[in-house]
């Protein structure tokens, strides 16, 4: 049977324990990928007649995780470097002296150690999309709710002009979108390694095969992965585009959780996590801990993912150390976003908006929020000069006084006939903010 791992648990790693990503990427998992990886070549391969039907549906049956020590396997590994080597004598005694030497004929282990990758990463970013999709949904209702919410735009820190919530939760959609579309196009693409010991698949036409191109596609149609054009043991590109496409969603749902825990703090509480962690210490606390632990994700994902980009430049048929630099923090990239993607699910589907606090937040620099407005209406009335001249005096003054940008106005013999009311109302200063977002929705 296979043994527990209690190395294995997410103990310090809050953002993926527990979630579906964690299970589709555990140890257990990884051995299944490679015993399917092992059980799909020889289906390849007794579909064209290069190995017994017998020996096939033999090697299948026996091709279960729950059947090998997963520990064992992972200490033995020390010896040859991965955990192939140990899984193939396993395998082979597993299936028994009839089959047992058609296991592993002709591959070598990086063939089944990278095919398996593939299966575990197209699994898990099954798993990531779903809660993509899920997130998108959540955000789009919010946009479309919030259309006309307007609160404060901040630039550097600080009030720049009136935006609207309906927009910046469309912008976060967009985001998601185009993570979800940089995922499926790898999801889609990843393929099978099939190459033998150096990427010419020697060993298998000295067993017979003599269209390998034939073998290689039906090796991946086992598989339900793509076919490559060459062996890719040290052409690393599926590699590079999963570290891609899963540090982009890492940062694509950070900058979401990033926004909510600024809008979130308790002295602008404009949006608020539905249900907040508890603290050791203090009661009354309700902290942002999906947004918390997603804003983690994205911050070690480029990382992650630049060693990965590191390992393209791999020597040889089979680099010493590059291929071996691969696993764990693939491994890690996969778990962090998926953990961050059923994060996202919650963050946004039970997101607290409170336009209220929106609106209160828009007078706090007593007009000055649209004094961009004000110059650009009162240019062609006065004069550009003048017009620039008399709000950085009243800017001044606000801030001096304490009166509001308004009032000040009211005060100028210039305006008497300007209505100030609409000219100074910021939510009458959203510009296309309502056009954008019903565009931004569009957007399937």
């Amino acid at each position: 049977m296979t043994s527990a791992d209690p190395d294995d648990t997410g103990l310090l790693a809050p953002g993926w324990a527990g979630s579906p990503a964690a299970h589709a990427t555990g140890d257990t998992a990884w051995l299944q990928a490679l015993l399917d990886a092992e059980a799909a070549l020889i289906r390849a391969q007794a579909a064209l007649d290069l190995a017994p039907a017998e020996a096939a549906s033999a090697v299948t049956e026996a091709a279960d995780a729950g059947r090998f020590d997963v520990r064992s396997l992972a200490e033995r590994a020390r010896s040859g470097g991965n955990p192939v080597i140990p899984l193939v004598a396993d395998l082979t005694k597993a299936v028994g002296d009839a089959y047992g030497p058609h296991v592993h004929r002709g591959a070598t282990s990086q063939d089944i150690m990278d095919t398996a990758t593939m299966l575990v990463a197209v699994r898990t970013l099954d798993l990531v999309l779903g809660d993509l999709e899920r997130t998108q949904r959540a955000l789009a209702r919010l946009a479309a709710e919030h259309r006309d919410t307007v609160m404060p735009g901040r630039t550097l820190t600080q009030h720049a002009v009136p935006t609207t919530f309906g927009l910046k939760a469309a912008g976060w959609r967009s985001l998601v979108l185009d993570a979800r579309d940089r995922v499926i196009e790898v999801h889609d693409d990843l393929p099978a390694q099939l190459g033998g010991a150096a990427g010419t698949l020697a060993a298998f036409t000295a067993y017979g095969t003599r269209n390998t191109a034939a073998l290689t596609a039906a090796f991946a149609r086992e598989l339900g992965l793509a076919a490559p054009l060459l062996p890719w043991h040290t052409l690393r590109t599926p590699i590079a585009d999963l570290a891609g496409c899963l540090a982009f969603t890492a940062g694509a749902l950070g900058k979401i959780a990033t926004d909510v825990l600024v809008l979130g703090r308790t002295e602008i509480a404009e949006v608020a996590e539905g249900t907040g962690g508890g603290s050791s210490a203090m009661p009354h606390k309700a902290n942002p801990v999906r947004s918390t632990l997603i804003a983690a994700a994205a911050r070690r994902a480029p990382q992650l993912a630049a060693t990965l980009y590191g390992a393209l430049a791999a020597e040889d048929e089979r680099p010493a150390g590059a291929w071996h630099a691969e696993w764990e923090p693939l491994r890690d990239l996969l778990r962090l976003v998926g953990g961050a993607a059923r994060d996202a699910v919650e963050l946004t589907e039970g997101l607290r908006v409170r336009p209220e606090a929106m609106r209160e937040h828009l007078d706090l620099t007593q007009g000055l929020v649209v004094s961009e407005r004000l110059s650009a209406e009162l240019a062609p009335l006065l004069g550009r000069a003048r017009a620039k001249s008399l709000l950085t005096d009243l800017a001044r003054r606000t801030c001096t006084e304490g009166r509001s940008l308004g009032e000040l106005l009211a005060e100028e013999p210039e305006l008497k006939d300007v209505d100030l009311d609409e000219l100074t109302d910021p939510a009458r200063y959203t510009g296309a903010a309502g056009s954008l977002t019903d565009r931004a929705l569009e957007r399937r």
